[in-house]
């Protein structure tokens, strides 16, 4: 008959930090990239102008989409213009540094805007925002 040798089990096994931090640095990157890019998830795909100069504004309470159709949307759901602008109106009584955010796809006829800030300024809103995007004014 064969003796084994016994084996000494008292002796832990090491554990190995290194891929345990490689994945926790690789799950805070993306939770990192994903929480930059959740600030626009409302909003209605258009084509923008483009500004050479543009300034980032993060504090609005309403986010206007005009696309190319000339269709209103307040953030990603469709809105009637009249019920826009009274609902503007309200929260601009509550809220004294209450600011609209207009998005106007480049295509969109130019009196449309201006017949949307008109009637903003109509009902006292005055902190209004004209969104572009980021560029060269080639």
């Amino acid at each position: 008959m064969i003796k084994l040798k016994k084996r000494n089990t008292t002796k832990a096994p090491e554990m190995m930090l290194s891929p345990m931090i490689d994945m926790i640095f690789l799950l805070l990157v993306f939770f990192i990239l994903s929480t930059m890019y959740m600030s626009e998830v409302k909003t209605i795909p258009i084509k923008m102008p483009v500004a050479k100069n543009s300034a980032l504004e993060t504090q609005a309470n309403f986010n206007i989409t005009v696309k190319a159709d000339g269709s209103v949307w307040l953030d990603d759901k469709k809105a009637d213009v009249g019920a826009l602008v009274m609902q503007a109106s309200l929260e601009q009584k509550r809220n004294p540094n209450f600011a609209v955010i207009i998005r106007g796809d480049k295509d969109v006829n130019y009196n449309k805007i201006i017949t949307l800030l008109d009637r903003l300024k109509a009902v006292n809103v005055t902190r209004v925002g004209l969104a572009t995007d980021v560029g060269d004014t080639k």
